[in-house]
């Protein structure tokens, strides 16, 4: 059996070789038994990755039972295939967890923080108290036939614990942190300050892995997908423990003091991917029908900056697909990024989509660049699309688009519904 790619390369060829027989010869080969030369066209034509990340910022759709499932109902509808609920972030689990109760202290996000989230109290009906919003997700997603990957967002991130969202976390596991060469440990990002817990912390391992495998585990989901927060940014990792770490492996020497030393960087990065082969093995023991996906950054960027070096997890087969974040407003380089060696080579033998920005709060996107976008997905022969993020379909939108012209827009994308793709 021929894969995909083989499938559409040897069809390809053969589609050109029969083309100057004449129409005579190509319908006799075309007859005889078993051959399937169509079928990869076919295939391409009815399969599609159409997903939506669902988040907890700048949106309350998770904090309402009957938003969240007219949302769903309304995606349906517009023919998309795939859900990614966020069910991490902030340090706190959006699912109720036996594993973030033991270790944080909460086994969901605690009102508080969603309150300061979303910059205004909630109504005693609203919230996660009493829920099982990722039970909801599943359960509601699976009867409109779509694919529910919860979206593991914040990886090895959390909050200070002195931000206004709280981590409890950072509170109950201070020697969990990584730290920076000068030896501070928070980063700011906008108006919240942020902390990374150690990747090379087995501790840190234990937990990430325990959280993950709860999902797998207890909910029927479709796969679990990490993001561009699983990694660390190259400013840290001189932490006592990393440092101890990489004394022992180079004669005693401290690591460099340059945070961007390639030597470093690889050292570190490889790290990463060592405990990347162990979640795999864990998340498949657990749910073998669990696809791994990742979203994160262009490759380049994520290993330097993110010491996340995906590319290296896809050649070692730790990816099965790939969701890769192209937040980009020039139409030539989001193209450009597309065609690079690392992308082209990953969609030879697994489902490589792509991620498009649909709007931020400060930030809303027209609908003409997202048509345009996904054109360009489509023409690269990618296997879809998922936009970040629900909110900014049709209700976070640019002033002199209307709700209703949106989702027209969407339908006009989508005007049937496909399978995504198979592994």
């Amino acid at each position: 059996m021929f894969s995909g790619f083989w499938a559409a390369t040897f069809f390809r060829a053969k589609r050109r070789w029969l083309t100057s027989l004449g129409s005579i010869t190509l319908i006799l080969i075309l007859l005889i038994p078993g051959f399937s030369g169509a079928m990869p066209t076919k295939i391409a034509n009815r399969s599609e990755i159409r997903g939506v990340w669902i988040t907890n910022i700048d949106s309350d759709v998770l904090f309402d039972r009957t938003r969240l499932s007219n949302s769903i109902g309304q995606l349906q509808k517009l023919n998309f295939n795939t859900l990614y609920p966020v069910v991490w972030n902030w340090g706190y689990s959006l699912y109720p967890s036996k594993v973030a109760a033991q270790e944080v202290g909460q086994a969901m996000m605690p009102k508080k923080s969603i309150e300061t989230l979303l910059g205004r109290s909630l109504p005693a009906k609203e919230g996660l108290a009493g829920r099982d919003v990722l039970k909801e997700i599943i359960d509601r997603g699976h009867k409109a036939k779509m694919a529910v990957i919860p979206w593991f967002e914040f990886g090895f991130m959390t909050t200070a614990p002195s931000d206004p969202a709280g981590s409890d976390l950072a509170k109950r596991h201070p020697a969990w942190l990584t730290q920076k060469a000068d030896g501070s440990k928070i980063s700011k990002e906008g108006t919240h300050e942020r902390v990374w817990l150690n990747p090379l912390n087995p501790e840190v391992q234990t937990f990430i892995k325990s959280l993950l495998v709860e999902v797998v585990k207890n909910y029927d989901v479709d796969g679990i997908q990490l993001d561009d927060h699983f990694g660390y940014p190259y400013q840290y990792g001189y932490d006592p423990l990393t440092v101890k770490m990489y004394q022992a492996e180079h004669q005693g020497k401290n690591p460099p003091p340059d945070p961007k030393d390639v030597e470093w960087t690889n050292w570190r990065a490889g790290k990463v991917t060592a405990f990347m082969k162990d979640l795999f093995k864990d998340i498949k023991k657990a749910n073998p029908r669990a696809i791994i996906s990742v979203s994160p950054n262009p490759q380049e960027f994520s290993k330097e900056f993110f010491l996340a070096d995906w590319e290296a997890w896809e050649r070692a087969g730790l990816v099965e697909e790939l969701v890769i974040q192209l937040y980009r407003n020039d139409l030539s380089r989001f193209k450009w990024e597309m065609q690079k060696p690392e992308v082209q080579r990953a969609k030879t033998h697994i489902p490589v989509a792509i991620g498009v920005l649909a709007g931020i709060k400060p930030r809303p996107i027209a609908m003409k660049q997202i048509q345009e976008q996904v054109a360009a997905i489509r023409q690269e022969k990618l296997a879809g699309v998922s936009f970040f993020f629900y909110e900014t379909l049709w209700n976070l939108k640019p002033a002199n688009e209307k709700v209703v012209d949106r989702q027209t827009g969407f339908q006009k994308l989508f005007p049937a519904g496909v399978d995504r793709p198979k592994l």
